[in-house]
């Protein structure tokens, strides 16, 4: 059942929700002993996969040459597309990606097939030797080009309201605008990686560092002609994902699994770094084009803004974050007449996936640079520009898409950091370094954040949990959420905890696992801890009521008389330890696990016209960066940060903050030092470390200060939390703002056209005149 009404038994609130506990895999990770997919012990027989990749980006595949692989110590063969007993297409939504390519290769990188050896170098090597006969067609590498040919993986969508136009004609002020913002690596710690073991009567065990292994556990066996029950999937945790593990970790458990299946033995892949990079799907480049209508204060009186996704080669998940672009176009700001036209790209390059944000990033980076050409059209603070548009109250509190914002708190917000920060005190001085220094220019902006907290496609929000409690008083928590590093398995052990009244040493997390919940979501969209979380909680509940029962009828009580607290349940008559009611309840035969099961209210959307209800509650946050850049070489840094955030009533403040901090600086290297670049050919030319500059700790400030917001989520959310997985995110937009403000000091004038990522030589090109 979705609510716990009947439930009703009381939990004193417990030191667990709330504490910064340290990461439930915390001690294990620092000496080394947390096991991800490549430390698991390799069962006799396991073979070893290495991709074949395609060389060009786009052709006809007239044959392959395996010749000189097979004749290398070691190899036990190739893996085609011939060689897939079930679909030879992905599972996917749109149904449009081979399992290998077949009879033409969309993208340099594209995997034809596999090499299988009896060791992992041995595979690689071979693999590099494969022969690609490939007669050359053209390449569409570019998303503007891409527009012209109406090159698209899916149909263009348009989201109107009002009369922009007009809006557009009779404002006092008018401005145009173009931008294009590169992708992101995800540069997970821990690549991609699968190892597949064939088990009894045609069933596989595959363990996958996955976000979705629902999903794998699916896409595996359409590829393999079963029955979903005929495959089990396991993850305990990865290292890192991003989004990057969300869909593309299905491609390398599939990979794996037909080579297993082909050679009757366990079979691992694991990709190189430089393969990582070329056959995966990146954050979507966007390209962005608009024509702004606005009054004396800055404010919107009409906007037309075109966004042109760069999805690659198939769909994978461009549909849900093209329209998350759209969605967040508006940021925090009331968009009263307004046309946005998505367009979701085709070209000749990986097919890019989800990236923390999920297309919300792009979409807000699209109205804060158009805030920021307005405030400088106009000669105002941006600071102002941005208060003068953002959402009302009791009135401009409509989306574009017809939602409500119900619980607005961006004003005190931005007020309150506006203040701790002092924002207008440092602009003054900022203006007096310009004025006296000719080579290094400083910048500073404050910008907010409003960031929609569900899946947009409704059937997402749901999820499952199970809690055991053993006899000696232990509990074990599953559910169908994954731990990559961001701490939800430590936030569900402290709700689980508090639930039952226990202390957080008693409870503890066993492996995500298809076998166990089925059907989960995969953990994304910031949902982890609100969904899986709040299931746990009801399934602990329920364990709890009916310790409650069999305490009331023993002491001839009311249940809701039963206290669970600091490890003793307590009633009018007697208080006995967690371990010595547990034991009596199971000789009395009282059951002592259960699940638990919780779907999001209040959501609602159509996917056709983009409105309704996608968001259950929002999230909000704002940051002021200020930055420094330098004239001659272009070079920036970024030297002072402060973060107001919202998380609601943070279960974990010491995680959260983590979560900030990384989100951050993730976002800053996404528009700073990330810059991906293809040449004419396709081919990617960043694809490793040395050409591919994520930020180090010589970039995070040491000035780099974060509060949290204390007000409980007004939603009825797990603990009065809120999500902070993606939101911090986007606050690094400040970082970008703050170094075309500083491009503007050294300009002299208003036009400031700067591409993201802001390397040295964008910001020389923004400086030219």
């Amino acid at each position: 059942m979705n609510a716990p009404e009947k439930y009703l038994a009381t939990s004193t609130p417990q030191p667990a929700t709330g504490a910064s506990h340290p990461h439930e895999s915390a001690r294990a990770q620092v000496a080394g002993a947390a096991t991800y997919i490549d430390d698991i012990p390799e069962v006799k027989g396991t073979l070893h996969a290495a991709p074949i990749l395609s060389n060009l980006a786009h052709g006809v595949l007239r044959g392959v040459d395996a010749s000189a692989a097979l004749a290398m110590e070691g190899v036990k063969g190739v893996v085609l597309a011939a060689d897939i007993p079930g679909d030879p297409i992905l599972a996917t939504f749109v149904h449009d990606e081979p399992i290998f390519a077949r009879d033409r290769v969309e993208f340099l990188g594209q995997v034809v097939g596999l090499v299988v050896a009896e060791t992992v170098m041995q595979a690689r090597r071979a693999a590099r030797l494969v022969k690609l006969d490939i007669e050359a067609l053209p390449a569409v590498v570019d998303v503007r080009e891409a527009v012209k040919l109406q090159s698209f993986v899916l149909p263009p969508v348009t989201v109107r309201r009002g009369d922009p136009e007009r809006g557009i004609a009779q404002a006092p002020h008018r401005i145009t605008g173009s931008l294009d913002v590169g992708g992101q690596e995800h540069f997970y710690l821990e690549g991609q990686v699968a190892y597949a073991l064939p088990l009894e009567q045609d069933q596989w065990w595959i363990y996958s560092s996955t976000q979705h292994p629902g999903e794998v556990q699916h896409w595996v066996a359409h590829a393999l002609g079963l029955a979903n029950h005929d495959v089990k999937v396991e993850c305990r945790r990865m290292g890192g994902g991003f989004g990057g593990k969300e869909t593309q970790a299905g491609h390398v458990a599939v990979w794996a699994t037909l080579a297993a299946r082909k050679f009757r033995r366990p079979v691992k892949l694991r990709l190189d770094r430089d393969d990582d990079f070329m056959v995966t799907g990146k954050r979507h480049p966007f390209a962005y084009d608009w024509e702004a209508g606005f009054d004396d204060s800055g404010r919107i009186t009409g906007l037309k803004l075109m966004l042109a996704a760069n999805c690659g080669f198939s769909a994978d998940l461009s549909g849900p974050v093209a329209d998350r672009a759209v969605f967040h176009v508006d940021n925090a700001y009331f968009l009263g007449d307004v046309e946005i036209v998505s367009y979701r790209c085709k070209t000749n390059v990986q097919s890019h996936t989800a990236f923390r944000g999920f297309g919300g990033p792009q979409g807000m980076i699209a109205t804060e640079a158009l805030l920021g050409d307005i405030a400088r059209h106009l000669g105002k603070d941006p600071l102002d520009v941005r208060k003068a548009n953002l959402y009302g109250i009791e009135e401009r509190n409509v989306t574009h898409y017809e939602m409500t914002v119900e619980d607005n708190i961006l004003h005190p917000i931005i007020t309150r950091l506006e203040q701790d920060a002092q924002y207008r005190r440092r602009r003054e001085e900022i203006a007096r370094w310009n004025a006296r220094s000719p080579v290094i220019k400083r910048g500073i902006a404050l910008t907010p954040v409003k960031f929609g907290i569900s899946f947009t496609a409704t059937f997402f929000n749901q999820a499952g949990a199970l809690v055991h409690v053993y006899t000696d008083g232990s509990v074990q928590v599953n559910h169908g959420g994954t731990e990559m590093g961001q701490g939800l398995h430590t936030k569900i052990l402290q709700v689980v905890a508090d639930e039952l009244g226990v202390p957080f040493h008693k409870v503890r997390i066993s492996a995500t696992d298809t076998s166990k919940v089925p059907n989960a979501s995969a953990t994304a969209a910031s949902s982890g801890t609100d969904l899986n979380g709040r299931a746990a909680q009801f399934a602990a509940r329920q364990v709890r009521q009916r310790l409650a029962e069999y305490v009331a009828e023993k002491q001839n009580c009311r249940p809701e008389q039963v206290i669970f607290a600091h490890g003793q349940v307590s009633g009018p008559d007697a208080v006995m330890t967690w371990e010595q009611l547990v034991d009596d309840a199971w000789h009395s035969r009282v059951q002592l696990w259960s699940d638990g099961f919780y779907r999001t209210p209040k959501i609602h959307y159509d996917k056709h016209t983009l409105t309704g209800r996608p968001f259950y509650y929002f999230a909000y946050g704002a940051a002021c960066t200020e930055v420094a850049i330098d004239t001659l070489t272009g070079e920036n840094r970024v030297l002072k940060v402060d973060i107001l955030h919202d998380v609601g009533t943070s279960i974990n403040p010491a995680i959260d903050i983590g979560q900030i901090e990384g989100g951050f600086i993730q976002g800053m290297g996404w528009l700073t030092t990330e810059q991906l670049v293809w040449n004419d050919k396709g081919s990617l030319a960043t694809h490793a470390p040395s050409t591919y500059k994520i930020p180090a700790t010589g970039d995070v400030p040491e000035h780099f200060r974060i509060a949290l917001w204390p007000e409980p989520n007004p939603e009825d959310n797990v603990g009065g939390s809120k999500a902070v997985g993606e939101p911090p995110f986007m606050l690094a937009i400040s970082v970008w703002e703050a170094l075309r403000d500083a491009a503007a000091a050294a300009r002299g004038d208003a036009q400031v056209r700067m591409d993201a990522p802001a390397t040295a030589e964008n910001v020389l090109k923004a400086l030219q005149k």
